[in-house]
């Protein structure tokens, strides 16, 4: 450690980034982190690199310890001043070269109020989407339910019909799926305009507060016009691919847009490797959630994805624990649930979640039905919950 660097800035003003290496044999993990420091930051051998330089903008190894025999654990701490103004630096500085080499896991970022609050966060948060989706009651505390409008392939008119049925049954939010973008079997501007007018039509049936929320990940030149008709046609919400249209972008959008986020982990897998790329929980619970992310979809342990209890709930605690005056987001987990298994993930996750439920209410004969026993076992599992004082 080198404390000369470290008594050049306040500690807790500091970037601190949290590698686990994975060594071969007879590779040198402090050198391994030290490579990180230099490479991450003026990409030069160290004997390049003038006194000054080094003391200012070159990382700091400021602990290292063996977790097994092939593994350690380092914390590297970065002066803000690499950073600058702007999240894709921060995100370069975080994994951008050391990406492309291996044996590099990054799991944990913690960064300074000055960093910290350059990014607002969600716009709405928790309480904010609750609002929403109660008319802007928020004392009865219980879990929201989501469906996604599918599959790709049907026509405008029979999605918005799907999107009328959930509405009618009561469920929170009506999402498209991810991958309804601008077919030609569902074209954007059709789709919207049928979906969110069907939940309307059904929300004025049963006095309920049902939101549409359409996919409007796509070509960045087309972006402004799908917000202004979203905006223009009465949705309050979308739903985006944050890997998928640039992190910055969503940064963007969160900002300006007045737009409930609801962020999709597609193509996030790719990070998620055993010992090497971004720990699901940093990318999807913090990161995400920096950029704006009200909600963050990830795949549920026992689903269709290879995921285990601790990840999820890691993601969930990083989505809801204090990170500066950032407001905290809803974990969304998906990918599989079966309905019936909603009141036992309650239990285990709180009523700060959204769950997201689709093949188990589309494999029953009536979807309206399956939808609202599912929102009727939710909403009284919540309330009663609220009342003996969770």
């Amino acid at each position: 450690m080198n404390e000369e660097v470290l008594n050049s800035t306040r500690a807790e003003d500091r970037i601190r980034v949290t590698y686990i290496l994975t060594c071969a044999a007879g590779e040198d993990a402090e050198a391994k982190a030290r490579d990180i420091a230099l490479e991450q930051t003026v990409e030069l051998p160290a004997e390049c690199v003038a006194a000054d330089i080094e003391r200012r903008i070159v990382g700091t190894v400021e602990h290292l310890e063996a977790v097994d025999r092939a593994k350690w654990r380092a914390v590297i701490s970065f002066d803000q001043v690499t950073v600058g103004d702007d999240l894709p630096q921060l995100l370069n500085l975080l994994f951008g070269n050391v990406s492309l080499k291996t044996g590099i896991l990054v799991t944990n970022l913690e960064l300074p109020e000055p960093i910290l609050a350059r990014f607002p966060g969600p716009q709405f948060g928790i309480d904010g989407v609750r609002g929403l989706v109660a008319d802007g009651d928020t004392e009865v505390r219980r879990p929201l339910i989501c469906v996604a409008a599918k599959p790709l392939g049907l026509p405008a008119l029979q999605l918005a019909d799907i999107c009328f049925h959930l509405a009618r049954a009561g469920v929170d939010i009506i999402k498209d799926d991810h991958g309804l973008a601008n077919q030609e079997t569902a074209p954007f501007r059709e789709r919207v305009e049928r979906c969110q007018e069907a939940v309307t039509r059904a929300n004025a049936l049963t006095g309920g507060t049902s939101r549409y929320m359409p996919n409007v990940t796509g070509r960045l030149d087309e972006l402004d016009s799908r917000l202004e008709l979203v905006r223009a046609v009465g949705c309050r919400g979308v739903l985006v691919s944050p890997l998928l249209m640039g992190l910055d972008t969503v940064r963007r959008l969160a900002q300006r847009s007045n737009l409930v986020i609801l962020s999709h982990p597609s193509l996030a897998g790719a990070f998620f490797q055993a010992q090497h790329g971004i720990a699901p929980e940093l990318l999807l619970g913090k990161i995400f959630r920096l950029i704006g992310s009200d909600g963050v979809i990830y795949p549920n342990v026992g689903g269709r994805f290879p995921w285990g209890p601790e990840v999820c709930e890691a993601v969930n605690r990083n989505l809801r624990a204090p990170l500066g005056s950032i407001r905290v987001s809803f974990p969304v987990p998906a990918g599989g649930i079966d309905a019936a298994r909603v009141p036992y993930w309650i239990e285990q996750y709180g009523l700060d979640t959204v769950f997201l439920i689709g093949s188990s209410l589309y494999q029953q004969p009536d979807l309206e039905q399956a939808a609202r026993r599912l929102v009727e076992a939710v909403r009284g599992h919540g309330d009663e919950r609220h009342i003996q004082g969770d």
